[in-house]
């Protein structure tokens, strides 16, 4: 585990949930991953990111989902599960998209 920060430290960090609205395959990618635009409110607008989730989700099953040559303007929250395949960090409820983790 790595050192502890601060409260001060975490509010730095701009985490917010968005809503997945499009989501295609990205063959190119170095490893298997799905492109994805991302609408996070009309504060942010819409974001692309790719992701590395093929394993547990396809695009179709990614679209409506809250939850981050193609380049990622927003990282995409997940966690790897045993045996080190992506999945993604999500919402119990449904939040407005932008909304900032406290």
């Amino acid at each position: 585990m790595s050192g502890e920060i601060s409260y001060a430290d975490f509010e730095k960090v701009d985490i917010r949930v968005g809503t997945i609205v499009e989501a295609v395959p990205f063959p190119e990618a170095r490893k298997p991953a799905i492109k994805v635009k991302i609408d996070f409110g009309p504060e942010i607008g819409i974001k692309k990111s790719s992701a590395q989730i093929t394993v547990h989700y396809t695009p179709e099953s990614l679209v409506g989902r809250q939850i981050g040559p193609f380049r990622s303007e927003v990282l995409t929250l997940g966690f790897a599960d045993a045996n080190g395949d992506i999945v993604l960090a999500a919402v119990e409820r449904p939040v407005p998209n932008g909304e900032k983790m406290c």
